[in-house]
């Protein structure tokens, strides 16, 4: 049964972030009342530990604001 996205916070999603293992997220959302498989927990982890964030992409989460990478 896919997760009804709609019913994830943000918090849920920085503790999902915080987890180590499939497992561990496993039992976090199981918690949360959200039933998810051992692979797609595995899915998951593995998304996590691929993700990158370019350097444009980190000035904009760092606060960049507007996106532009340049001189103000």
């Amino acid at each position: 049964m896919p997760i009804d996205k709609s019913k994830i916070t943000k918090e849920m999603m920085d503790k999902a972030a915080q987890c180590e293992t499939a497992e561990q997220l496993t039992a976090l959302a199981k918690a949360a009342g959200i039933e998810i498989t051992k692979d797609e927990a595995e899915a998951y982890m593995t998304e996590l530990e691929n993700f990158e964030l370019n350097i444009e992409e980190l000035d904009k989460v760092a606060g960049g604001g507007n996106g532009y990478a340049g001189d103000y």
